[in-house]
């Protein structure tokens, strides 16, 4: 077992307009999981997002596998 913190960040994209999300990305070795929690509730809930899924979503994101915005 691990105690590391997690290390929260958000995106260099993120423009401060309330719609962002932090991840802790510094996890996914330590605990196979990559933390993420909306940035104006620091003390909401956290989904730990297995990091195979978070690997896969972040491709998708890159390939616009979701469409476009």
């Amino acid at each position: 077992m691990t105690t590391e913190s997690p290390r929260w960040f958000k995106s260099s994209y993120s423009s401060n307009g309330g719609q962002c999300v932090e991840v802790a990305a510094n996890l996914a070795v330590s605990r196979g999981v990559v933390p993420v929690r909306d940035s104006k509730d620091l003390r909401g809930p956290v989904l730990d997002i297995p990091t195979h899924a978070f690997t896969s979503f972040v491709t998708g994101i890159k390939d616009a596998e979701f469409g476009a915005i």
